[in-house]
């Protein structure tokens, strides 16, 4: 439970939560204390911005916050400049009517702008390390258990990605995943090392191989509900390293490759909201963990490998090794024909290209599910750009040695050419759409700081609650 949302308490002071439009109208209704205030202080409305007001003793009386309808920025993330607008240590209530979606919106805002990661800070005293923020009383009408399990999924995602390599390889990303599996009663097994060999998945261990033995490749398979209900099967790229291999990165390209394990993580937090809010369906989760290694057991370019799914792969460059995984995963998903596959992963630089590093690139094979999709983004304020599966681009996934191969000859459409080649390892009749995403923010906003980020979690979840509910 995020520490900054407290019980209601008399004293605490109210914030009159407005939208920038309505300002000028409030303001005419308060004394002329106020309105002299804001004239002498040279206040002007805008959208994230806190004014304090105080009252004859001097001390705060009341804060106004000013809520914007700009597109991208509605839903959580408007009411996420109140957390650093308010002075820290006092405690506030919004004291204005809103809608329950609103009051849902500002609590999940005002928790995620409380987000730190601080455990490698060991030099800061007690004092430093506890929480000395603002505290936000409950809304009226709020949704304690939406906000507290998408507070907690978003820091569940953030907490792994951010986690150095060395704390986070691939047996810790299980590990979690099994933490997960077990808080909620779900059966969980991993597979590990050559076993992947013999359980048939040889192309999750040629991309892993390379690695240390206590950092071995593995599969994590976790199974939560009812087994005659409806199945979604979620899958998460969990790289949890990646060099690039021996077609090594640049230090440029290597530096937050900490994050490559992203997919992975925001499964696992899309995976705790389904279960938090016990929907109705059997839920599997599929995590390929593995470090993207250089050694003399690494996969060389041009090597083939053998696939689940019986196609000979072709490895044009051992940097494209987050497709390599997920089509073992995928061909395991498409065995028992899911109603719904659903897959993420930090997988092309051709993606952030295209859509920049704030919009995940979305890729579906039904119409109707990539429409619901996009609805149910703009519904929760999680963005996802349709992007799409160009059948003519396929042929360059083919190779002349085997029958496919993990690169192609030019640079353009990485993302398409990246999203056509996982598209072999679905079944042809089996709804499935892939996201491609960045995991991390590159720069601090209010309740994004830079770092690890969910993307598209809230969207997916928004939607499977709608198709399947509880």
């Amino acid at each position: 439970m995020p520490e900054c949302l407290i019980a209601p308490l008399t004293e605490a002071l109210p914030i009159h939560a407005l939208f920038v439009e309505d300002f000028d109208n409030w303001l005419e209704s308060q004394d002329q204390r106020a309105k002299t205030w804001v004239s002498d202080i040279g206040f002007s409305p805008k959208p994230g911005q806190t004014l304090v007001l105080p009252g004859v003793d001097g001390k705060i009386h009341a804060v106004v916050y000013c809520i914007g309808n700009e597109e991208g920025q509605g839903g959580p993330w408007a009411w996420a400049g109140l957390y650093a607008g308010l002075p820290p240590s006092g405690r506030y209530k919004i004291t204005s009517d809103h809608k329950a979606d609103v009051v849902n919106d500002a609590a999940l805002g005002f928790a995620l702008a409380s987000y730190r990661y601080r455990f490698y800070r060991h030099s800061q005293t007690a004092d430093e390390a506890a929480y000395n923020g603002p505290f936000l009383v409950w809304p009226d009408g709020v949704d304690k258990g939406y906000v507290q399990s998408s507070y907690g999924a978003t820091k569940l995602a953030r907490d792994l990605i951010n986690t150095p390599a060395s704390d986070m390889g691939p047996r810790e990303l299980a590990k979690a995943a099994q933490d997960l599996a077990e808080a909620s009663g779900a059966k969980c097994k991993t597979i590990v090392g050559v076993d992947l060999i013999r359980e048939g998945f040889p192309a999750i261990y040629a991309v892993g191989r390379g690695a240390e033995d206590n950092r071995a490749p593995r599969l994590v398979d976790f199974n939560w509900g009812p087994p005659n209900a409806p199945k979604v099967t979620l899958i998460g790229k969990g790289v949890c390293f990646d060099t690039g291999g021996l077609d090594i990165k640049s230090t440029a390209g290597m530096k937050l490759m900490k994050k490559d394990m992203g997919g992975a993580a925001n499964v696992l937090a899309l995976a705790s909201l389904v279960m938090a809010a016990k929907l109705a369906v059997r839920l599997r989760v599929l995590i390929p963990a593995v470090e993207n290694a250089v050694s003399e057991k690494a996969m060389r370019p041009l090597d083939v490998v053998s696939t689940r799914q019986g196609l000979s792969l072709e490895i044009g460059n051992t940097d494209a090794e987050g497709r390599v995984v997920l089509a073992d995963a995928l061909a395991l998903a498409s065995e028992e024909s899911p109603d719904l596959i659903l897959d993420f992963a930090t997988l092309t630089g051709a993606a952030r290209v295209a859509l920049g590093t704030d919009l995940p690139a979305l890729f579906c094979n039904d119409n109707e599910l990539a429409g619901e999709l996009l609805k149910a983004s703009e519904h929760t304020a999680d963005p996802l750009w349709r992007m799409p599966l160009w059948q003519p681009y396929k042929a360059q996934t083919k190779s002349k040695i085997a029958d496919l191969r993990n690169d192609t000859d030019g640079p353009y459409g990485g993302a398409i050419m990246a999203a056509l080649f996982l598209e072999h390892f679905v079944k042809k009749d089996l709804k499935w759409a892939h996201i491609d995403l960045m995991a991390w923010n590159l720069r601090s906003r209010p309740g994004r700081p830079e770092g690890g980020e969910a993307l598209g979690i809230r969207a997916v979840f928004d939607l499977l609650k709608n198709r399947f509910g509880t």
